[in-house]
């Protein structure tokens, strides 16, 4: 069978990938190794980012209940109260249950998610890629469009593609364990203990406690020798406590290994998630950034597939998001050293917590661990808002005197095209099929005067404002120097049809 895409990986990323090309009319399908889904849940935590990605198709409220995350860097608690935009997190949310989430929008939405079925080798011809199989019923195979990575930190597509994934080796061992029946006190960011240790304890549901240690001189360890009594006696050792009455629900172990792939597409190729980019779990951001990949790629590959993609809109992938690849490898080998590296680092914790005391140095820092602080390059201008996420709960009135916000405007993951004079959507006006025209009065208004601390939240809202589907904004009046032709042509093409 042809199908347009194939995405191999069905985790948080490759169901979110594959949403995302469905929403966008594509014929895709997901292949994933394993023949049930995991139990086990790496990921505990997203970020605010994150949510918002969630929220801007509908599925935030499909998680439930979540708590408040707080933020820090290498240990270094960062003051999130200070600072204008809310960068608060979501934690004790298990990646079983965000999958769980993923897997009945994916399947609502039409597409198949086949398992048991383990990538063996792809080729690329001039019109597709072939893709070998080993699944349930022997070898196979199948051929699309395109192919999309989502395979984790061992990918076989990004090996077999010849992708190279420079970074750094992993030198120190972690042990981490869902843990019921225990009582410990909570230590949610993590507690430095001397020597270059670390501990950590924070709630998941169902009175389920995640607990991972560090025990300073521990090398990378294979996960398959680990048992929780070895986690249970590193605990007992670094706290005094005694956790060995635990009920162990899973058990792993990670390094501090950091890499990005050099290459988020090649050809009809692509990465995302952990395949572009591993750091350790304890950064809380593999899946965060991981679905941001998927947001950003979906509707990109999608204009594509469908026929009206500008030239150049694919490169824009990996120009956009492998830059965010190299960052969160870069910040999270510094974190690790940071908060490992024992008491010779006292003097950098010191002076770490005395720059985050300061408002810029603490949003500088919110806004590369929560997302909110991504720009990309989306054309000239001065607004604040130009290259940005549109702040979702910026709400609007409409014509029939209806309330909403911009993230209930971005469900269908369309562009949209905002605007409180009707005479500025003609040149959208032939685009219908993947831009949504809203005319309507904003019911929020932030300050009017611009102010050196302005962001997103605070920055004054334009007359009329073009945000792509991922949620980002190309084009503001007042504020960017291209006109609104310009910039639709850049991204969101022409009128032609497949």
């Amino acid at each position: 069978m042809s199908r347009d895409v194939i995405v191999v990986g069905a985790g948080p990323v490759g169901l979110m990938t594959a949403g995302e090309l469905k929403l966008g009319g594509v014929d895709v399908v997901v292949y994933e190794r394993l023949a049930t889904p995991p139990r086990e849940s790496r990921g505990a935590s997203f970020t605010k980012r994150t949510a918002e990605c969630f929220d801007q198709r509908g599925l935030l409220g499909r998680l439930g209940e979540t708590e408040p995350a707080d933020s820090h860097f290498g240990g270094v608690p960062i003051d999130l109260g200070m600072l204008a935009e809310d960068h608060y997190g979501h934690r004790g949310i298990s990646q079983f249950r965000t999958e769980r989430m993923l897997e009945g929008w994916v399947t609502e939405l039409g597409v198949p998610i086949l398992r048991g079925y383990e990538v063996t080798g792809f080729h690329e011809r001039p019109d597709g890629v072939v893709v070998a199989l080993d699944g349930p019923d022997g070898p196979g195979e199948d051929t699309a469009g395109y192919l999309i990575g989502c395979d984790g930190g061992r990918s076989s597509v990004r090996k077999l593609a010849g992708i190279g994934f420079p970074g750094s080796d992993g030198r120190r061992g972690f042990f981490t364990a869902d843990v019921t029946g225990i009582d410990t006190r909570k230590r949610r960011i993590g507690e430095n203990l001397p020597g270059g240790s670390m501990v950590m304890a924070m709630d998941l549901e169902n009175g389920v406690t995640r607990v991972v240690v560090h025990e300073a001189g521990t090398p990378p360890r294979d996960r398959g020798s680990l048992t929780y009594p070895d986690l249970a006696d590193a605990w007992q050792r670094l706290t005094g406590e005694s956790i060995h009455h635990g009920q162990c629900r899973w058990i792993s172990c990670f390094t501090d290994a950091s890499r990005a792939a050099a290459e988020y597409r090649r050809g009809r190729v692509f990465l995302a998630g952990d395949a572009a980019h591993v750091q350790p779990p304890a950064m809380a951001q593999g899946l965060s950034v991981g679905v941001q990949d998927a947001v950003n790629l979906g509707w990109k590959l999608a204009a594509t597939v469908k026929g009206w993609a500008p030239e150049g809109l694919l490169d824009t992938y990996h120009a956009e998001r492998h830059p965010i690849g190299e960052q969160l490898a870069r910040n999270a080998r510094a974190a690790i050293e940071l908060r490992l590296t024992g008491e010779d680092m006292d003097p950098v914790r010191a002076v770490m917590a005395e720059l985050v005391s300061h408002k810029d140095a603490a949003g500088h820092l919110a806004g590369m661990l929560s997302g909110l602080g991504i720009r990309y390059d989306l054309g000239k201008g001065d607004h604040p808002l130009l290259g940005r996420r549109m702040p979702p709960d910026r709400e609007l009135t409409l014509h029939d005197g209806t309330r909403t916000r911009v993230a209930d405007l971005l469900h269908t993951a369309h562009g949209l095209l905002i605007t409180t004079d009707h005479t500025l959507t003609r040149p959208a006006e032939g685009l219908t099929d993947r831009i949504d025209i809203v005319t309507a009065t904003w019911t929020t208004h932030p300050d009017p005067t611009p102010h050196a601390d302005t962001t997103p939240d605070t920055a004054p809202t334009p007359d009329a404002v073009l945000i792509r589907p991922d949620g980002y904004v190309a084009w503001t009046s007042p504020g960017t120097t291209d006109d609104l032709t310009q910039a639709l042509d850049r991204w969101f093409g022409t009128t032609r049809r497949p």
